[in-house]
């Protein structure tokens, strides 16, 4: 494994590069642990990417 790590959609797990496709993924990742958080890191940057657009359309 080249120590890429990627979170599967569909499976709902972390896997390494020999697991499912990529446009099943999330990903790379340096680490097993980062790849676990994908889902949560998303939710985070969603969340202040959102919070900046209010900022800047005056909400």
């Amino acid at each position: 494994m080249s120590g890429h790590w990627w979170f599967c959609l569909t499976h709902k797990r972390v896997e390494g590069d020999d697991g499912c496709p990529n446009k099943d993924r999330m990903g790379p990742y340096e680490t097993e642990e980062a790849a676990a958080n994908a889902l949560k890191t998303a939710a985070e940057r969603n969340k202040a990417w959102q919070d900046q657009d209010k900022e800047w359309e005056g909400d």
